[in-house]
């Protein structure tokens, strides 16, 4: 069964809305890596985790094909996707190294269906 839907949850050489700029190889170590789909950042309940993401290292950035579970709060999330009302997908990562506001390596922990994106890719 294909994803729910796909797309990048982030981009390589753009800045971010917090300053920083995600450099080519910053996450291909997590090629193939799960990690939970989240909604807006939130980690203070279980209702907010829509279920997970598969994170796929491109020369562009970080791809994503992101499954959907069948709770009550991931299946309004799945038809707000499915209208086009919310397309913005966004990372939480740490253990980040920088050189100023280059990120060059860290660790997605996870994917967040947002609102809006933190950089224009």
């Amino acid at each position: 069964m294909g994803p729910d839907f796909s797309g990048y949850a982030t981009k390589h050489n753009l800045k971010c809305s917090d300053g920083r700029t995600i450099r080519p190889g910053a996450f291909k170590h997590q090629d193939k890596t799960k990690v939970p789909l989240v909604w807006q950042h939130q980690h203070d309940t279980p209702d907010n985790v829509l279920g997970h993401a598969i994170l796929t290292y491109r020369e562009e950035g970080v791809w994503t094909d992101a499954y959907f579970n069948e709770s009550p709060s991931a299946l309004n999330a799945k038809e707000s996707v499915r209208h086009g009302d919310v397309n913005s997908l966004s990372i939480y990562a740490n253990k980040l190294v920088q050189r100023g506001g280059d990120v060059l390596h860290g660790d997605i922990k996870e994917v967040s269906l947002v609102l809006s994106g933190a950089n224009p890719g």
